[in-house]
């Protein structure tokens, strides 16, 4: 497949594996790959995923790390912390949806439009793409050659002018699946650094000791979707978690010491 393919070159380059990368050009395999592709964009979904679960584990943590600065005991905690976790769950979801939605609405309101353009004004149509093209440092001849290929086909020409025009790429996600994968990730990934306060309902757990145990939980569970974001940036594993896993403790630092601060406010 296409997305296979292209994680073979990627690794390859990423190795400095000048063999493997040629066999990932090879034209006989990416006309093979081509045919085997079947669509979906299911690995799509894996930013919505990590990013999400990100957002839940330093925005849960933070929660945490206040209350338990400010010495205010586990129920508040869990009520501060359960609250922050579907109310902003829900609200990061609610927020995908209407991103994505909107970007949609607004790809194939522009789509229409180039359509009627191309279909009513083809010579300014033309003229345009034949600028773009001696902007970006073709000759006349090529462009006026890129032109006509272009243009020899209504879909392709549209296309042509969405992508070379204006910019816009098209994202065959869908709003309610990135809402549900966003969602879900927030609340599995924010649900980390409140296990053990949650253990504490059935085991008894010191605040002393319940503490220390999520700051570790939400280091490791940081690292690894700091990681994670390797499959959507293609950077370095470790480098990816450890960034992440000092944005997160400099999240929580503020958060407890402000904790700490007012905690006479709190009683």
């Amino acid at each position: 497949m296409i997305s296979k393919r292209l994680e073979e070159a990627r690794q390859a380059f990423s190795r400095g594996d000048a063999q493997a990368s040629a066999a990932a050009h090879d034209p006989e395999y990416i006309a093979h790959a081509t045919k085997e592709e079947h669509g979906g964009a299911s690995h799509q979904y894996i930013g919505d995923l990590v990013y999400g679960g990100l957002d839940g584990i330093i925005t849960t943590f933070a929660v945490v790390s206040g209350v338990a600065g400010a010495e205010l005991g586990t129920s508040i905690i869990l009520i501060l912390g359960l609250a922050n976790l579907f109310a902003d769950g829900f609200s990061m979801a609610t927020g995908a949806y209407l991103s994505l939605k909107s970007e949609q609405e607004y790809y194939d309101r522009e789509w229409q439009r180039e359509a009627w353009e191309v279909e009513h004004l083809p010579d300014g149509e033309r003229a345009e793409l034949y600028e773009i093209y001696l902007q970006r440092g073709y000759d006349e001849a090529d462009a006026r050659q890129l032109v006509e290929i272009q243009t020899r086909n209504p879909q392709r020409w549209v296309k042509a002018m969405m992508i070379d025009e204006l910019g816009l790429l098209p994202d065959d996600r869908t709003p309610l699946r990135s809402a549900l994968a966003t969602l879900v990730s927030f609340v599995v990934a924010g649900s980390v650094p409140m296990l053990v306060y949650l253990l504490g309902l059935l085991f008894p757990i010191s605040p002393e000791v319940a503490f220390p145990v999520s700051l570790a939980l939400s280091g490791l569970a940081l690292f690894g979707l700091g990681a994670a974001k390797v499959f959507v940036t293609q950077r370095s594993f470790a480098k990816s978690g450890l960034e992440m896993l000092l944005v997160g403790g400099l999240a929580a630092g503020v958060a407890y010491g402000v904790g700490a601060l007012l905690k006479g406010i709190g009683g």
